[in-house]
């Protein structure tokens, strides 16, 4: 089943900050005493809203704008169906806290008047739909995996857990003289009748449809990004001889390289060493680059070759020829036109501002840390400035697209690289695209998801932060940044806020156990295992 990642961000009353914050605590406060649901008036929110794994509700302050509402959902399925079981649960503590929010401008205002009005009884579902803001970057750990799959393959792994212990009370456990084989056979055969459900296929977590068609737009984004990077040498190829054009290349790129050698270079006190190298990344990649230069020439000769026929009126022959000469030296400008957006973007970040010291006030610091750590959980939501500047605004956008695009087809196993403790997690941007929001569910303390990431993935957080105000030194998007360990989690918690209000459907739950539950459930699923399979099988029970 589908799974979903969204958002909705309404700009609140100033004077209605703390009332809006008030109604969220007052909800908060009909569940248990932690922060995820369970026993108390709350507990049924898990079969009012079957569709929910995580779920926050959060209002931002306004500084250099007004306060900020902001609903995050990560769900199975649709937005229609979930908001609409949503507004069946909470509908009247919904409807109190829109009305602290201010009436949009655009053609969505008649929509929050049918809703927000005093005796308003129009239905709320819509409005939050048609709010909701699509993230430029999202990461689903456990992917593919409903909730429903997760509680009931959690309640197995608790089945054999208690069948493994009490197996035999007055004696020795039987399991412990038995081979792999025999144990999964044994336990296979005591936990099924409460289990009907392990004589059916497992549902496919992602479907041939769906794979093909993240290959499909990485593979369409590149290609359409390799196509913009070679429009400039397409038209000067048009206008010069081929041996002045690359003569003139040759000297532009040396006059480049030349500048980045000199200004390329960390500012003093601001470089981290890494282990990455964009020459060792580019000989890496280079077989790879080769076959996509190849399959680029083929894509766009077989769209080019009909339009140039129908332009110029060419034989096939003839246009063929001349299409793939006139790509050839559009590739041969595009490490140019590259170096140049490099160089560019390396004067701006020489220029950038950053916090050495973000202010963080200490009520809300105390308030963050009391909601923190009841479970093994969490929740972080962050909300920054973007930078401006054209190249920023497009390096940005494209930097996010494609991390995206990238993630989709590298973290399919439940975990994003050496990292298992995100559950979801997703950028967005909100007020015309000039603030930066972040949200991530996550196991363990808010200290250690930080760090996990700044050891091991401080080059895709720096591409995917690095636009926000304030934000550590950083050279070519991806490097420095983050790995400025002490001053990015201080700027990091100087853009949160209070969580008042967060749900999560399996509370004691990590990303990680819960991909221990489904290579136990797996194992179970099948009448009998091989020597070898059954070995590597009981390794998770």
């Amino acid at each position: 089943m589908r799974q979903t990642t969204l958002s909705v961000a309404l700009e609140v009353k100033p004077e209605s900050y703390d009332h809006l914050s008030s109604l969220l605590d007052k909800l908060r406060e009909k569940r248990s005493a932690d922060p995820s649901g369970g026993t108390g008036p709350f507990a049924d929110f898990l079969t009012r809203v079957p569709a929910v794994h995580f779920m926050s509700l959060s209002v931002y302050p306004g500084f250099d704008y007004d306060p900020l509402f902001v609903i995050e959902a990560n769900f199975d399925g649709a937005p229609g169906p979930f908001w609409g079981q949503l507004e069946s649960a909470i509908g009247p503590e919904l409807r109190s806290m829109l009305r602290c929010c201010k009436r949009p401008l655009d053609n969505d205002g008649p929509l929050f008047d049918s809703i927000a009005a005093p005796d308003a009884r129009a239905p709320i579902a819509p409005y939050l739909e048609r709010r909701s803001l699509t993230p430029t970057v999202f990461h689903h750990g456990n992917r593919g995996m409903t909730r429903d799959r997760i509680l009931a393959e959690h309640k197995l792994f608790e089945a054999t857990r208690v069948e493994l212990r009490c197996a035999n009370h007055e004696g020795p456990n039987p399991y412990r003289v038995l081979t792999p084989r025999q144990i999964h056979a044994k336990l296979r055969a005591a936990v099924h009748p409460d289990f009907a459900w392990l004589d059916q296929p497992p549902p496919t977590r992602i479907p041939l449809a769906e794979n093909i068609g993240d290959w499909v737009r990485l593979i369409s984004f590149i290609v359409a990004a390799v196509f913009v990077l070679s429009i400039p040498g397409l038209f000067l190829s048009l206008a010069m001889p081929w041996e002045r054009y690359l003569i003139l290349l040759v000297v532009v790129f040396i006059g480049i390289a030349m500048l980045l050698k000199r200004i390329g270079v960390a500012l003093p006190g601001t470089e981290i060493a890494t282990k990455f190298s964009f020459l060792k990344f580019f000989f890496s990649q280079l077989v790879p680059l080769l076959l996509f230069v190849a399959g680029y020439l083929v894509v766009a000769v077989a769209i080019g070759t009909p339009l140039s026929m129908l332009a110029t009126a060419r034989n096939f022959d003839a246009a063929w020829h001349g299409m793939v000469t006139w790509l050839l030296w559009g590739l041969a400008g595009a490490p140019v036109v590259i170096a140049g957006i490099v160089l560019w973007l390396r004067v701006i970040e020489r220029r950038d501002a950053s916090q050495d010291a973000p202010p963080v006030d200490p009520v809300m610091l105390r308030e963050m840390a009391r909601r923190e750590d009841w479970i093994p959980q969490n929740h972080m939501g962050s909300l920054v400035l973007i930078k401006p500047g054209i190249l920023r605004m497009i390096l940005i956008r494209a930097g996010h697209r494609l991390l995206g695009l990238v993630l989709r087809i590298q973290a399919r196993s439940g975990y994003l690289g050496s990292m298992r403790t995100i559950h979801f997690a997703h950028w967005a941007m909100v007020n015309n695209k000039s603030r930066l929001m972040f949200f991530s569910n996550f196991d363990q303390t808010w200290e250690s998801y930080l760090d996990d990431f700044i050891e091991k993935a401080h080059a895709g957080l720096t591409l995917a932060w690095c636009c926000g105000v304030g934000f550590p030194p950083t050279r070519f998007l991806v490097k420095d940044g983050a790995s400025h360990g002490r001053q990015f989690k201080e700027w990091a918690r100087h853009s949160m806020t209070v969580s008042r209000f967060w749900y999560s459907a399996y509370k004691d739950l990590t990303a990680e156990q819960i991909e221990r539950n489904f290579r136990i459930a797996i194992g179970l699923r099948k009448r009998t295992l091989s020597d070898k399979d059954a070995a590597l099988w009981i390794n998770d029970l």
